[in-house]
């Protein structure tokens, strides 16, 4: 199969014509014929033991041509598209047509999106705000309260009744008009009190009782609760009290601090601590000066994106959202999250499409910023970065190397790439700091999202959506829809776009 002519269309798309000689066609209808025989079946001979000629003869001249030039075609597209990539970038799968075929050839026609060249908006000498975040002494407090909290223990509790903070181990049976509804009932459920994991009004009304004391608590189910026969309706639980426990701290010593993070007192786990948070600091700092580099240049670009381009980095978010909930959620599936956000599949993919077409715009703005300044990884700077590994390994370069297969070379390459970038437009940009008061939680940098799909706008809807998920899995470990859990936050999408659109 050859490339016989290439012609630009509009919006973004490409019209190739194929040839196919005849040798070629009829080698590949042989092949065709070879396979497919068996799902004909001719009177007078067994399944698969017709000849070709008489399957043609009972089916047509044209049975297999079909079949043979779908494997001419997934044989050599790939690599044809890939000689031209030069000239331009397909994205998306072809609109396939045939013009003309028979036993002397065909000619094919592919219609194809091709990757928008981009009107890049100004990105030398303009104003960007520098982000930078300090660290206080209270942060490094707050850490050190977080690791006696994780080391904390259960004690029970005893001459007192529950109180908020308490771990109250409960038996509940709940019921509407007097009817025990699905999932409305538990045994020796470990609840904490105030935490607010139960409908409002349920954990307020366990506080106050005894162990052995049994009590019918009234409720109210939320007019947006997820399970549609619960919504708005009044209901009871009744409720026994077996167990009560309260959180013990251990207390924060030298002693303590080696046997619960390794360190060789309180000072050196502060002074570690500090310094991981100052790390953490400048990275976020970096990672959202670089999205404001990123932004400013691209709100500013022009680009005419094919629907095709979209379309995949939507996919892709989809996958990584799925990937996220499996990993952090105990293999929480994505047809469960979003029956607990009361959607479906369709609905909320469709609401990635805005953040999706930002997403592709940023990439395409700064692949040209990287071509029109000629920005290149050369081959002993990504040796000495593989040195770097090598010597972490505990390897010579020439033993690292060895292991080091194309895909990881590009990737480093294209890492180098990135960095350079940004140092460059840090560089010509007039760079204004404005200090915020403490680090937040630790994002992925610009220079990464760029090239591994993880936006910054994508990291906060999924920071929300994991919130709703986390209570979606309790509530699905427990006894189902109708515990009277608090529904999850619904979704909330953010525009950002710093990641890799194809």
């Amino acid at each position: 199969m050859n490339l016989v002519k290439s012609e630009k269309l509009e919006k973004n798309q490409h019209q190739l014509q194929f040839s196919i000689d005849a040798a070629s066609f009829n080698d590949a209808i042989a092949k065709a014929y070879k396979r497919e025989a068996g799902k004909y079946n001719i009177p007078g001979f067994r399944k698969g033991k017709a000849p070709r000629h008489v399957i043609e003869l009972n089916y047509g001249k044209g049975v297999f041509y079909e079949d043979a030039l779908n494997n001419l075609f997934s044989e050599h597209y790939y690599d044809i598209i890939d000689k031209e990539k030069e000239n331009f970038t397909v994205v998306g799968q072809p609109e396939l047509s045939v013009d003309d075929i028979s036993e002397k050839g065909a000619v094919l026609v592919a219609t194809v999106a091709i990757k928008p060249d981009v009107k890049l908006g100004a990105y030398k000498g303009i104003n960007i705000q520098k982000v930078e975040y300090t660290v206080k002494d209270e942060d490094v407090e707050a850490e050190l309260k977080r690791l006696q909290e994780r080391n904390s223990r259960l004690v029970a509790v005893e001459g007192r009744a529950a109180e908020n903070g308490d771990t109250a181990t409960i038996d509940f049976s709940g019921s509407v008009d007097g009817e025990k509804f699905e999932g409305g009932t538990s045994e020796n459920y470990p609840l904490v009190l105030g935490s607010g994991s139960f409908i409002p009004g349920f954990e307020e009304q366990v506080v106050g009782m005894n162990v052995g004391e049994s009590k019918d608590i009234n409720v109210k189910f939320p007019e947006n609760y997820q399970a549609e026969n619960l919504k708005g309706k009044d209901a009871v639980f009744a409720v026994t009290l077996h167990k009560l426990e309260k959180k013990e701290l251990p207390e924060i010593n030298d002693e303590f601090i080696k046997d619960a993070a390794g360190a060789e007192s309180v000072e050196a786990y502060k002074k570690e601590t500090r310094e991981r948070l100052e790390k953490q600091a400048k990275e976020k700092g970096d990672a959202e000066t670089e999205n404001n580099i990123v932004k400013a240049i691209t709100e500013t670009s022009e680009a005419d994106i094919p629907d095709a381009m979209i379309e995949s980095q939507m996919d892709m978010m989809m996958r990584n959202m799925e990937y996220r909930l499996g990993m952090q959620y105990g293999g929480l599936k994505l047809a469960d999250y979003l029956k607990y956000m009361g959607t479906d599949l369709a609905t909320f993919r469709e609401g990635y499409r805005s953040q999706a077409a930002d997403t592709v715009k940023s990439q395409l703005v700064v692949d040209k910023i990287i071509r029109e300044e000629g920005i290149k990884a050369e081959e002993a700077e990504i040796d000495a970065k593989l040195e770097e590994f090598a010597k972490a390994a505990n390897k010579t370069l020439e033993e690292y190397k060895k292991d080091v297969d194309a895909s990881q070379r590009e990737y480093i390459a294209n890492d180098i790439v990135v960095n350079k970038l940004f140092d460059f437009l840090k560089a010509n940009n007039n760079m204004t700091s404005e200090p915020a008061e403490k680090p937040a939680e630790k994002k992925p940098a610009a220079k990464k999202t760029a090239k591994k799909a993880e936006t910054e706008g994508e990291e906060k809807s999924a920071a929300k959506k994991a919130t709703a998920k986390k209570t979606a899995a309790k509530k699905a470990d427990a006894e189902g829809e109708g515990k009277p859990a608090k529904k999850p936050a619904a979704k909330k999408t953010t525009k950002k776009a710093e990641e890799k659109a194809e």
